[in-house]
């Protein structure tokens, strides 16, 4: 089974009815997706994406992903789609870096591989070990009462997790909203609280000292893996690292250092499904827990994430947040991936069991092969 084509299409993916998904480094309300469609000579059609959260989230881009895509796909015509890591080392060598880019395209060649051998995506990275994964719900910087009232709106429809973003504000507004939302849910859901690298070493010190009694995990509360390396034994809460684990080397940094006790994980900063399972298997080396999440995107990437989430062990699971309840329709309505009572559904049919419906995409903005 060959690449005989390769059609990149652009999506645009607004928060639902113009509201807005605000964090401590950005106000989102609109997102455009970059899907890829890999057409083989057998007829099989494979499809990944990556949908970078804007310019200033993550040193990646939608600019920049298609200019990667651009440089690799004429490279990917009349390749075999056998083997994952020979895929890989030819993207490779056509482009240094870029696993945001590259990662569109191997959560694509599972796809096809997994269609091709009539098994889920999951099966492929080691094998299923539940039918449904927990969801998470992510609370965006919000008022104190509004965001507590939300949490336990949440809590009832099932979410077992909940994300408090926190950032770009006064600190009493932020300790507030913690303590809030804890007298809305106390234990009826694991609470972390998240920086998106907003905070400083010093207001994160602050911020766990005034929230101590609090029972929570302070995720990625300053910008950089040093900044928050010197948080180490002066924080109540544990730490885990989300936005600084820009790729395996940093991840193996933050494990062999002692740096993170657990992780927010994003398939496709990380370059992809395949990337991830070494990662995944390095944490459960580690007994770290670790969530597997992307930054935005549609059922695609939420297909992704919950094929590569069903393979983790339950214990060590925080959770995949994927974007649909912020956003409207599905690229596949007759196999949505839809958040049910707090859980995802992992999708049961071969590769990733999403096959957005003609059409979807408009035309292709970009057409590689024959």
């Amino acid at each position: 089974m060959r690449i005989e084509r390769i059609n990149v299409y652009s999506k645009l993916l607004p928060v639902k009815e113009g509201g807005v998904y605000r964090m401590a480094s950005a106000d989102v309300q609109s997102l455009d997706s970059t899907l890829v469609e890999i057409v083989t000579n057998e007829g099989l059609t494979g499809w990944g994406e990556t949908c970078p959260i804007g310019p200033v989230y993550q040193p990646h881009h939608t600019l920049g992903a298609r200019a990667a895509i651009g440089e690799i796909a004429p490279g990917l015509i009349g390749e075999e789609i056998a083997s994952i890591r020979l895929l890989a080392k030819s993207m490779d060598e056509r482009l240094n870096g870029h696993g945001y880019a590259k990662a569109a395209f191997d959560i694509g060649f599972l796809d096809l591989l997994g269609q091709r051998l009539g098994v889920p995506v999951s099966t492929l990275l080691g094998g299923a070990l539940t039918d449904r994964v927990q969801s998470y719900y992510s609370l965006i910087v919000g008022a104190p009462d509004e965001t507590a009232r939300i949490a336990a709106d949440k809590v009832k429809a099932g979410y077992p997790r909940l994300q408090v973003k926190i950032g770009g504000r006064n600190l009493e507004q932020d300790v507030a909203t913690i303590h809030k939302v804890w007298e809305a849910v106390g234990f009826q859901a694991r609470l972390v609280v998240d920086g998106n690298r907003g905070l400083t070493a010093a207001y994160a010190i602050n911020l766990d000292r005034l929230c101590a009694s609090i029972p929570f995990a302070l995720e990625q509360p300053c910008n950089t893996m040093d900044e928050v390396a010197t948080l180490k034994g002066r924080l109540v809460h544990p730490v885990y690292l989300d936005e600084s684990t820009e790729d395996q080397n940093a991840v193996l940094r933050a494990i062999s250092s002692g740096i993170a006790d657990g992780f927010g994980f994003k398939v496709t900063r990380l370059g992809g499904l395949t990337k991830m399972t070494t990662i995944r298997d390095l944490c459960e080396i580690r007994s770290l827990p670790h969530s597997c999440d992307d930054a935005w995107g549609g059922d695609i990437i939420a297909a992704a994430c919950t094929h590569l989430a069903s393979t983790v062990e339950p214990r060590r699971f925080e959770g995949a947040w994927i974007a649909q309840e912020y956003i409207d329709g599905h690229y596949d309505e007759a196999n949505p991936i839809m958040i049910i009572q707090g859980h995802i559904p992992v999708p049961q049919g071969p590769g990733l069991g999403v096959k957005p419906e003609r059409g979807t995409f408009g035309d292709p903005i970009a057409v590689y092969g024959s």
